[in-house]
């Protein structure tokens, strides 16, 4: 379980942070439907472990939730968007760039919004409303070129 817990921080701390005791239950979900199996053993000290490893339908349902459509709501997008490309490696070269291009049109709608707002003279927006979502627009710019980086890597493989 500890090893378990520090891959998940180790590799995806930045986004998320489960804690130690809600990985065992979501352990025991995974194994209920098939998509991990697992296996006991003691160590030579009489310590029992427990080692985990991805089964074929864990792999297609890994790669299932990869390629779901990212979520539509601001707040969740850059985490959901993170998350995604950092399992990326999961799938193949054309399910990368079709993820891609489903992040950044979805990127560029957010921006498009925030512009919206901020340039229309009829939303009352404070200074600090404004001034965020300038900062937002500019997240946007910046994860757009991003994500074309990643498009042109993907091509070059």
């Amino acid at each position: 379980m500890y090893k378990i817990s520090k891959y998940i921080k180790d590799y995806f701390r930045a986004y998320m942070n489960p804690s130690f005791g809600s990985i065992k239950p979501a352990l025991k979900v995974l194994e209920e439907k098939g998509f991990i199996e697992s296996r006991k053993s003691l160590s030579e000290g009489g310590k029992q472990y427990g080692y985990y490893t991805i089964t074929q339908a864990g792999r297609e349902e890994l790669k299932k939730q990869i390629l779901m459509p990212i979520s539509k709501n601001p707040v969740q997008f850059f985490a959901n968007a993170n998350i995604k490309i950092s399992c990326a490696s999961f799938l193949d070269r054309k399910e990368v760039a079709d993820l891609l291009f489903d992040i950044k049109s979805m990127a560029m709608e957010h921006k498009f919004q925030a512009e919206n707002i901020l340039n229309d003279d009829y939303t009352p927006n404070t200074f600090y409303g404004k001034v965020v979502l300038d900062n937002t627009i500019k997240q946007y710019d910046n994860f757009i070129e991003f994500i074309e980086s990643l498009e042109k890597e993907n091509g070059k493989n």
